[in-house]
């Protein structure tokens, strides 16, 4: 098996492939900023994050923590797998230790999110042992549970189709929730843009204005991609001031990082015809699979995405390797085959 600087050395050296590439750029590594403790954290929870092998914050993540102990709304934005996350996790955690009576909100825009977080949520939970509860509510949460649901303490985890359509209808049965809410966390709010957006900014306004009604007022914790302007963003989203913790303040460590443009081949340059985008993704993501190495592809249509599966397969299993190494992941999926995915 070729390693990956293996791999993309041989593709340097592929004058058919390089003939095609209109720019190749490395973003080099860096190092960890480690951030001061912002404040002292209860033994059990520090003791949960240690368990789940988290002995340091980084910078970005103390400055974000700092800031929700002070009473600010918060949106971060730094890069993907910076650990975000635990910007809110951290404070909400803590909270709710403080006072179990308190609840928090979680949304997310999909569903596959809202149950990843559910299970890093509930996995630190149970590594601190803590007295802590924390619920997912969605389309896929059975009727036999809601009701218990609704009256539980802790983190509900859901989406915004879901507090549109069966929370904020419901509020009479879920005065709990709206009476103690002192956080709402928002997270991927980069998806929340054109329509979509405009919706989601109505449903917070009827989440807020319940809130109000039932005698609470939540601090809001967003997190955000790398997008040009997340700080007006979350306040046009929100309607209320926050405080940016951006990129220039991210700490977490970054592994080296290529980018490649490619244009698939030119068939017919009296016409300027290229050839297919589909086999173009599928070479070259048989460059990588066949050496072993972990790799996503990204489709625009369900169809394609099962167009690709089956070229990857066919082309693996003639290779004499396990096609059934590679899986589809798309929207139209029954929940058990995603959660299996």
């Amino acid at each position: 098996m070729m390693s990956l600087p293996e791999i993309l050395a041989g593709l340097r050296l592929n004058a058919d492939f390089m003939r095609n590439v209109i720019a190749w750029e490395r973003l080099p590594s860096s190092v960890p900023r480690i951030g001061a403790e912002p404040f002292p954290l209860p033994p059990t929870l520090l003791q949960a994050l240690t368990a789940r092998g988290i002995n340091a914050l980084f910078s970005h993540q103390t400055a974000a923590i700092t800031a929700v102990a002070q009473g600010q709304n918060v949106v971060t934005a730094t890069a993907t797998a910076s650990g975000k996350s635990l910007s809110y996790t951290i404070p909400v955690l803590q909270r709710l230790l403080e006072r179990p009576s308190a609840r928090a909100l979680y949304l997310f825009p999909t569903k596959a999110l809202s149950h990843d977080q559910l299970a890093e949520t509930n996995a630190l939970i149970r590594a601190g042992n803590l007295p802590i509860a924390a619920h997912g509510y969605d389309g896929d949460t059975p009727r036999s549970q809601r009701s218990k649901i609704r009256q539980s303490d802790g983190i509900l985890i859901t989406n915004p189709d879901m507090l549109h359509a069966g929370i904020l209808p419901y509020h009479t049965s879920w005065r709990s929730l709206f009476s103690n809410l002192d956080f709402v966390v928002l997270d991927e709010i980069h998806a929340y843009r054109g329509i979509f957006g405009s919706h989601v900014a109505n449903v917070l306004r009827r989440l807020q204005r319940l809130c109000a009604f039932y005698g609470s007022d939540p601090q809001f914790i967003c997190c955000s991609a790398t997008i040009a302007n997340p700080k007006e963003h979350a306040e046009r989203l929100v309607e209320r001031p926050f405080t940016l913790i951006g990129e220039s303040q991210n700490g977490a460590p970054r592994g080296e990082k290529q980018f490649i443009l490619y244009n698939p081949p030119i068939v017919d340059e009296e016409l300027g015809l290229r050839g297919s985008s589909v086999l173009a993704a599928r070479d070259a993501a048989l460059a990588f699979l066949a050496e072993g190495v972990q790799t996503i592809v990204f489709a625009r249509a369900r169809q394609t995405v099962e167009l690709l599966l089956a070229y990857l397969r066919d082309e693996l299993a003639y290779m004499g390797k396990e096609d059934t190494a590679v899986t589809g992941y798309r929207g139209g999926y029954l929940p058990l085959e995603r959660r299996e995915i």
